[in-house]
């Protein structure tokens, strides 16, 4: 009986060890064939990653810019200003002097050479290179930028790449403009020399338009101040001279001296924003009827349309840009924000057809626009007297000072005057106490004053949309603001709703 028990248990346990072998050698089997396959598809997906990037590497394919403003990729803009180069058979060279081959400017630079291969690009060493160099003083250890063409050449350092943003508080980069305005300037026959006025207005390089004075010279311009009472002329090679709100009339001086600019085909930007108190300023409104633009009277436009005012602030408009060979480039964009904006008061048809002077609408106020003289009244609606109606901020003037003639050999001169009836949407000027921002770095107000100055100094090519270069915030009209809170509010409440329904349907159901 016993010997009957000890074989059955003998039995059970050989099964039961057999059955664990099985099961071993089923698992190992299984584990040596999973491993294998496992080890296979690690190769097979490291051969494709290995292949991808080969591919990428010899496709020279751009990065991705994850940046909010596209800070790391070229622009259509830039691009067709690299286009309408006139190379002259000489090749533009950028070299990247201690840049490292994976650095994000290096990396838009070789963009460039997508474009036209008119520009190489090449990253170099002050040790591989050390005729660069010596030749443009790079000193060592440090970065440098060096475009050439020839003998014609541009050096950026580091710090040339980046403005300071004073609402964040960062560095943002203006790469792209500074190596596009670079590639230009090597390229360009001359460059355009700008003179701002000075001594007869608040306003001033170092003094409320430092923005638009950095703006200038981030592309291909030449920028000065001008006293006239010193030089007693206005320079010869004067492109465009920019005259802001003067708040002193001109003397005999500066009034022959810009009449004499003018009767020799000059050019003219002005800015002029409202006036509070009437003032004779006799020399400025002579230089001014020269153009049919008849003195600037006391008093700003207000807005009664909120889809054009900011901050529902009736004095903080958004007008109507006309299209034009000035603003066509920002006629369908979002347009400017004029602060105190004054009306322009032009001469009729016919009086302007005797002064030879042709009249192009750029900016005009809405239909739901009033000029208000009295600043004593504290209502926002218009008054007796005080019609709505759409008013000219903005207008270019071209004067005719010689007509062309064939038989002499005269050739025709030609004088210019964009005129807009606001200065600060130019300036430095901030829209709150709580924002640093410059109002010139708001919607196209800059686009609008460089492409001003790009088209008096024959630059047309130059007129476009720039990228934006910060974090500007964006200030919403009313409409605007309505629209967004109604997102906000109304899809939450309706995902909220969409769950109580399903609810109550899934409960009934049971």
């Amino acid at each position: 009986m016993l010997k009957n028990k000890e074989k059955k248990e003998k039995k059970t346990k050989k099964e039961h060890e057999e059955k664990n072998n099985k099961f071993l050698e089923i698992i190992k089997k299984r584990w040596l064939i999973n491993g294998s396959k496992t080890l296979l598809l690690v190769v097979i997906i490291l051969g494709i990653f290995i292949g991808i990037t080969m591919c990428m590497q010899k496709l020279d394919l751009t990065p991705i810019d994850l940046t909010e403003q596209k800070l790391f990729t070229l622009t259509e803009e830039s691009k067709e200003q690299i286009r309408n180069i006139n190379f002259d058979n000489n090749n533009v060279n950028i070299y990247f002097v201690g840049y490292s081959e994976d650095d994000s400017t290096l990396d838009l630079a070789r963009q460039y050479t997508k474009v036209t291969d008119k520009i190489s690009v090449e990253a170099v060493t002050a040790n591989d290179r050390p005729d660069l160099v010596e030749k443009y003083g790079i000193e060592s250890g440090s970065e440098g930028i060096i475009v050439e063409n020839g003998d014609k050449y541009k050096v950026l350092s580091s710090s040339d790449l980046y403005t300071y943003d004073s609402e964040t508080y960062e560095s943002v980069s203006i790469a792209e403009e500074k190596l596009t305005a670079a590639i230009k300037s090597v390229t360009a026959d001359t460059v355009p020399k700008i003179y701002f006025l000075t001594g007869y207005s608040q306003f001033s390089l170092t003094s409320g338009m430092q923005y638009l004075n950095m703006y200038l010279q981030n592309e291909i311009n030449e920028i000065a101040s001008l006293d006239i009472l010193s030089t007693g002329k206005v320079p010869d090679d004067c492109n465009t001279l920019v005259i802001t709100t003067p708040n002193k009339d001109f003397d005999d001086i500066a009034t022959n001296a810009i009449m004499d600019y003018i009767n020799k085909g000059g050019n003219i930007l002005w800015l002029n924003s409202a006036i509070a108190n009437q003032v004779d300023y006799t020399n400025v409104n002579k230089i001014l009827a020269t153009y049919g633009v008849n003195p600037f009277e006391v008093g700003a436009i207000r807005e009664t349309d909120t889809s054009k005012m900011v901050s529902q602030s009736p004095d903080l408009i958004i007008p109507e840009i006309q299209y034009s060979d000035v603003t066509k480039k920002i006629y369908n964009s979002t347009g400017v924000i004029f602060l105190n904006a004054t009306k322009i008061n032009v001469v009729d048809s016919e009086a302007l057809s005797n002064l030879k002077v042709t009249k192009t609408d750029l900016i005009k106020t809405s239909e739901g626009s009033y000029f208000r003289s009295n600043f004593k009244i504290q209502s926002e609606e218009p008054q007796e007297g005080e019609e709505k109606q759409a008013y000219l901020v903005g207008a270019e003037l071209e004067k005719t000072i010689t007509e062309a003639n064939s038989e002499n050999g005269t050739e025709e001169v030609k004088s210019k005057l964009i005129i807009y009836g606001e200065n600060y949407f130019a300036s430095d000027a901030q829209l709150s106490q709580s924002s640093q921002t410059p109002i010139i770095a708001y919607r196209q107000n800059k686009d609008l004053a460089l492409n001003s100055i790009a088209y008096l100094s024959n630059r047309e090519e130059d007129i476009t949309v720039r990228k934006g270069t910060g974090t500007v915030k964006y200030t919403a009209t009313e409409q605007e603001s309505r629209i967004i809170l109604a997102i906000i509010t109304a899809v939450p409440i309706l995902i909220i709703l969409i769950g109580i329904v399903v609810w109550i349907s899934r409960k009934r159901k049971k």
